[in-house]
């Protein structure tokens, strides 16, 4: 990252349903498949999820994402996050508000725009070549469509995929170029995060791989933001903000959905210590 560039962005994601899903993703202890030991809960209340909401603002969060387990969307699933929606949106917090639930229709998207949501983060996870290889219980086209969708009602797409699961170079480029033909405002690269529970065992990546995929992701992307999200501690260590110099500009901050995140008031530290500008909205 540039030196007079040194702006990053912060994005907190609150697990409001979680390790109810039944889809088969190999990756995932959300999966009931997986048997995984973890916290597993129907719903958090509006007011927890209002509350903290607050916190991730006073963290200098400029996004706030709210993450259930599961395909995708009921009924039932639409309802509570539009009411938890308008709850934060109340709030007057001015921090971008996204929604990351699954496969969604046209038709839901816009209940949820409707309600205050900005963002809807969809991921492709991996190329579609390979999609069939982590997950047999939707296919790689079922997760394009829904970002398609996403764009079609002008919310803001956030599309990111996962490292690490056993993919080549080639999957890796043909992901990137998939989101690139999409062209989100944000997107997560996640680095995955080993559990004995989970089919698969073993992330291969070294950290100097690591690095490289995010530069080939920034050579490749012509997004506002490139973030690196779950498993940066894990993959990156004591280099985890190296990260800024090889393009990527936002991290996720706090815990993730099913396992610990770096202490935020540690991130706040360093990033000040290091010289970097923590942006106060997602245009910087």
């Amino acid at each position: 990252m540039n030196q007079n560039n040194k702006k990053v962005f912060l994005c907190a994601i609150n697990n409001v349903e979680s390790g109810t899903c039944n889809e088969d993703c190999r990756f995932c202890t959300q999966s009931v498949r997986h048997k995984a030991t973890i916290k597993r809960y129907k719903r958090k209340s509006i007011d927890d999820i209002v509350y903290e909401a607050n916190i991730a603002k006073k963290n200098k969060a400029v996004g706030y994402c709210l993450v259930t387990a599961g395909g995708g969307l009921t009924d039932e699933r639409l309802e509570f996050l539009c009411n938890a929606a308008r709850a934060v949106k109340n709030e007057n917090l001015n921090i971008n508000l996204i929604a990351c639930n699954g496969l969604a229709s046209v038709e839901q998207l816009k209940e949820l725009k409707k309600a205050g949501v900005d963002s809807y983060n969809h991921n492709l996870e991996t190329s579609k070549e390979f999609y069939n290889q982590i997950c047999t219980t939707h296919s790689w086209n079922d997760r394009f469509q829904t970002c398609l969708n996403i764009n079609e009602v002008g919310l803001n797409l956030i599309c990111g995929g996962i490292f690490g699961l056993g993919e080549t170079q080639e999957d890796r480029i043909s992901m990137l170029n998939s989101i690139a033909f999409l062209n989100p405002k944000n997107v997560p690269l996640n680095f995955f995060h080993p559990n004995k529970a989970l089919p698969i065992q073993n992330n291969t990546l070294d950290v100097d791989t690591s690095f490289k995929i995010i530069s080939k992701a920034r050579e490749i992307l012509d997004s506002d933001m490139l973030m690196v999200a779950g498993g940066r501690e894990v993959t990156f260590k004591e280099r985890q903000y190296d990260i800024f110099e090889y393009g990527a500009n936002a991290i996720v901050i706090g815990d993730y959905l099913t396992t610990d995140g770096e202490n935020v008031s540690k991130d706040l530290e360093n990033l000040e210590r290091l010289g970097f500008q923590i942006a106060k909205n997602c245009e910087g």
